[in-house]
């Protein structure tokens, strides 16, 4: 069931029109209702009296008779399949076409730069997803110059809030999580714009996933399950399966650039492990060839199992999980032996240790080999 607006009220623009109506013959409270009530909002009768008497709304000025018959000749503005109005839900129907031209965008086949085209447009349809809600929340989301007055642009605009300002609004109905998985996305796409980048799909696509996720659960959860996308974005078909060691060539050959690296060590440095292990924040899930053993489900090329389940600690037991591990510098590594009793551990062991061991060699997992040596972070298990 939909969402319904808070006070289901109109629109100033829709008020110019009734009273349009109004001026009218031929029209009674009754027909002019059926004009402005949708899926999404329903109106009292009462309202359509309370401008007729003009209780209310007495400023507002009727609509001419050209934009009231180019009203009624486009009417209804439905999108058929969600409800919305195409002009009073402009912003809800930007975020959901927004997100589906990111997610077609990384899934199309033959693009080199997928990963920085998804995080710009998500960003665009994040942005206009809180938008929508402030607006049905009453929160004016412009910006306001020092003397009050609201911030125009160039063109004589009002200057709205980009999407790290609506984040940080204290009534921001987005989940902890996900503000997270958006920060991250928000500094890559810094790095994006004045630098430039190398492939770095498979870095970050666990965080683009779980964007994915975020932004649908988000959708429904604040403005009902119909404007959901799990519809309207199939699971995408690859030509190709890989092993593991078709796996460790691929990472090899698409190291980060230096800079993007070094903002995204810093980033997770700031989180604690269990940010770190939020789905909201990055979204994993493990494929594996399966045959099928029931005619049913023979045919179904992914299937989702509780993690909980026989068949879930099956996979997990034969599985090995490629996780973000936590990551420290030499300096953290020394000062953890010390606080372990190790009080001779220093800098110089430290190297010793990892050349021994060829820390550096992707293939042990102990540390990043895309960094200076001097930013060289070992990880969870070195």
């Amino acid at each position: 069931m939909a969402i319904r607006k808070r006070g289901n009220r109109l629109e100033r623009w829709e008020i110019a029109l009734i009273k349009a109506m109004l001026i009218k013959a031929g029209s009674n409270d009754q027909d002019i209702l059926a004009y402005f009530t949708r899926p999404t909002r329903s109106i009292n009768h009462r309202a359509i009296g309370e401008i007729r008497t003009e209780k209310k709304h007495k400023l507002v000025k009727a609509a001419s008779e050209a934009e009231l018959e180019e009203f009624i000749a486009t009417w209804p503005d439905i999108d058929p399949q969600t409800g919305l109005s195409l002009r009073g839900d402009e912003l809800l129907i930007k975020a959901r076409e927004a997100m589906v031209a990111a997610v077609h965008i990384f899934n199309g086949a033959g693009l080199t730069f997928r990963a920085e085209l998804f995080i710009v447009t998500s960003i665009i349809a994040w942005t206009y997803l809180l938008h929508a809600w402030f607006r049905r929340e009453r929160i004016d989301y412009r910006y306001v110059e020092a003397d009050g007055t609201v911030k125009k642009t160039k063109q004589g605009e009002d200057c709205y809030w980009e999407l790290g300002k609506c984040l940080r609004h204290a009534r921001c109905p987005v989940p902890k999580g996900a503000i997270t998985n958006l920060e991250f996305l928000l500094s890559l796409r810094h790095e994006i714009e004045h630098r430039s980048t190398n492939r770095i799909d498979d870095a970050v696509s666990a965080k683009l996933q779980a964007c994915c996720i975020n932004f649908n659960d988000s959708m429904k959860s604040l403005f009902g399950a119909q404007f959901g996308l799990e519809r309207r974005l199939p699971i995408a078909l690859q030509f190709v399966t890989f092993s593991a060691d078709q796996r460790s060539i691929l990472k090899k050959a698409s190291d980060l650039p230096q800079h993007v690296a070094t903002m995204m060590d810093a980033f997770h440095e700031t989180l604690t492990e269990e940010e770190q292990a939020d789905p909201q924040f990055a979204y994993r899930v493990a494929f594996i060839p399966k045959t099928g053993n029931r005619a049913s489900n023979a045919d179904l090329a992914v299937e989702f199992v509780k993690p909980d389940s026989v068949e879930g600690r099956e996979i997990n037991s034969v599985l090995l999980k490629e996780v973000d591990k936590r990551r420290f510098t030499a300096s953290q590594i020394v000062k953890m032996m010390r606080d372990e009793g190790f009080q001779k551990f220093g800098q110089h062991a430290h190297t010793v240790l990892w050349q021994e061991l060829d820390a550096k060699s992707p293939a042990k997992g102990f540390g990043r080999t895309d960094l200076p040596p001097k930013k060289w972070t070992g990880l969870s298990g070195f």
